[in-house]
Order: C-alpha cells, then sequence, then structure tokens
C-alpha cells in the first residue's frame, strides 16, 4: 500500500462521525487487511452486560468497507451487497476487535472476511465472537 492511499484511508476514517461517536480505533492498516476497536459503552450492550448484535453488524459493515477499499490502488468508494454474520457465542468483554480480510478482489467487487473478537481491559485476552462474509461493490 502506497503511503498516499494510507493516508486517504486514515483522513477518511477520522472525519467519520459515526467512527468518532463510537470512539473506534483503527488497529491496522494494510493492503487487504483493517483491524478496528471499538470500547464498550452501556449504549452498545444487552441488559446481560454483552455487546448488542446491531453493534457487532456496524463493526463489521464498516472494517469490512475499509478492507475493501484498502485492496484497490486508486482512491475509491465501496458499498455493501451482501453482508452475513454468524453469531458465535455471547461478546463479552470490554471492547470489540474487528480483523477483516480481503479473500477475492475483483475490479467492482470484493469478497471480505471478517472476524470479531471481544477483548478484556488490558486487550490481551481475545474471545472470537462472530466471523462474517461479505461482499462490497466499488461505486467510484
Amino acid at each position: 500500500m502506497t503511503s498516499e492511499k494510507k493516508q486517504l484511508i486514515l483522513d477518511s476514517f477520522s472525519r467519520s462521525e459515526t467512527l468518532k461517536f463510537y470512539k473506534a480505533e483503527l488497529l491496522a492498516v494494510e493492503t487487504d487487511y483493517i483491524s478496528i476497536k471499538i470500547p464498550k459503552m452501556e449504549m452498545m450492550t444487552r441488559k446481560a452486560g454483552m455487546f448488542n448484535g446491531a453493534m457487532i453488524a456496524s463493526l463489521v459493515d464498516v472494517s469490512s468497507g475499509y478492507a475493501a477499499v484498502s485492496h484497490y490502488e486508486e482512491d475509491c468508494y465501496v458499498v455493501t451487497v451482501e453482508l452475513k454474520v454468524n453469531y458465535l457465542r455471547p461478546a463479552i468483554g470490554e471492547a470489540l476487535v474487528s480483523k477483516s480480510y480481503v479473500i477475492k478482489g475483483g475490479g467492482k467487487i470484493c469478497v471480505v472476511r471478517t472476524e470479531i473478537y471481544v477483548v478484556d481491559e488490558n486487550g490481551e485476552n481475545e474471545s472470537h465472537v462472530a466471523t462474517s462474509l461479505v461482499t462490497m461493490m466499488k461505486i467510484k
């Protein structure tokens, strides 16, 4: 990934009002790989203390989109075509961490696998809570 492309992704991430609202942190930016961390906030959890499934799906969508953008050399914009999430276990932890990998990139369509983990306060112990497959389409 060129430094210019990486800067475009960093700038886009920092401009996102949604990601600011979530207090999201970009952990890794590489070609075909993005990782994002979101700390737990009360509005994101169910009464039992686990992250809400909608919060997990939202992180899957955002992280997969940035992974798809990282695949293309030029500046581009992508939209979600299909998103499937399998919830593996209750997401009980202090933060969500996404790890998104482009598994097939084409001229317009990109398929991304995103894994979601919860981590403890120190960010050391990960528990795999969801797995997903997302299809993104480049529109610009």
